[in-house]
């Protein structure tokens, strides 16, 4: 491998098996790193507007410390199904499955042990304008009580044009669910660098998912129109929090914040941004494109500074903001959504790019 893509030990597991890390670079010098652990996003090194480059990711100099801080999902792959699924229950074809519940009454993010936890088999490859690593892996028939036996691919793909691209395809052996996303937080100040509530977003959506007290849709499609989640116009983050909506105060913790899901405008249109955030101190700017038909935008409200990050740098409340481009969380178990189902014979295939610049 040329310098393109350079590969090392990032640690080990308990048993001694290796995790290694692939590093991405294009000409212009923006780098990304991706673990085999969890398929983990570990480091995304994006320059300001005078060309200086800081790491806008969340996440942890160690394997220790992901391991350790596994609840907070940083940077991870997420699967079989992204999300809460409430009760941990779903039925397909007239048969009812049990995920492990792993966030009170409910199951979170495929349950206790998910893609964010698997050990990922890596291909490097490159070319004349871009790095890429494809991960792949096997979930049995059961594991997590999902049925079929499901092959995944994921792959990371780092272009001259400053631009991350993940590309997701599975095919299964029965009728299961398939809902996978990536978890990174972001921080275009850069990681550990305050909190994100100057950062201004648009989010390109009309409706959303109300929530009930467990976090869960309540199956309502609802206008964005006179709410704080209405962000078709460019609005700081910080700005919607003032606001009594009380949607707002079902974030998961007493303080305000985002957890909620967009239906986007523009769904499944590479060709359109269906969010942009920018950081007006530091000039940089992600733009978020997918062929899903929603994201889900969480302002870290769980976080509380008594976790410390890269370099120990503590992450505090709103210290990053996730976009996650998913199916409808809960889906299959709410009339009129995307359920997520997956049968043999089809090719799940997922797309969503992180285009970077400055302003």
């Amino acid at each position: 491998m040329s310098g393109r893509c350079q590969q090392r030990l990032f640690g080990r597991l308990d048993d001694g098996t290796p995790v290694h890390a692939y590093r991405l670079r294009n000409a212009g010098g923006m780098q990304a790193q991706v673990l085999t652990y969890g398929g983990i996003l570990q480091a995304l090194r994006v320059a300001d507007r005078h060309g200086g480059f800081d790491d806008v990711v969340l996440g942890f100099d160690r394997l220790q410390d992901y391991r350790r801080h596994r609840h907070l999902y940083l940077g991870a792959l997420i699967g079989r199904y992204a999300n809460r699924l409430a009760g941990g229950r779903f039925g397909l074809d007239g048969q009812a499955y049990q995920v492990p519940l792993n966030d009170g009454s409910n199951a979170l993010h495929g349950g206790c042990h998910g893609f964010d936890q698997k050990l990922w088999t890596a291909l490097p490859w490159e070319g004349s304008d871009h790095a890429g690593v494809r991960l792949s892996c096997l979930s049995v028939d059961g594991e997590m009580g999902f049925p079929g036996n499901l092959q995944v691919e994921v792959s990371y793909c780092l272009d001259d044009h400053d631009q991350l691209r993940i590309d997701y395809q599975a095919v299964t052996d029965r009728p299961t669910l398939f809902n996978p996303t990536q978890h990174a937080y972001f921080n275009l100040a850069g990681a550990g660098n305050g909190d994100v509530l100057s950062q201004v977003v648009t989010l390109r959506a009309g409706h959303y998912l109300p929530l009930d007290a467990q976090l869960i849709p309540t199956g309502e499609r609802a206008s964005v129109v006179g709410t704080p989640l209405d962000l078709n116009q460019p609005t700081p983050i910080g700005r919607c929090f003032a606001d009594e909506h009380p949607q707002l105060l079902l974030s998961g913790w007493p303080q305000r914040g985002f957890n909620h899901y967009w239906m986007l405008e523009a769904q499944r249109d590479l060709g359109c941004p269906a969010a942009s955030i920018h950081d007006p101190h530091s000039g940089r700017r992600l733009a978020l494109f997918t062929s899903e038909p929603g994201v889900q935008f969480y302002t870290a409200n769980a976080f509380d500074g008594s976790v410390r990050g890269k370099a120990g740098k503590p992450y505090p409340r709103w210290g990053g903001f996730a976009l996650e481009a998913q199916g409808p969380p809960n889906g299959v178990n709410l009339p009129g959504l995307a359920s997520g189902r997956l049968d043999p014979g089809q090719v799940y295939r997922q797309t969503t790019l992180l285009r970077f610049s400055t302003v």
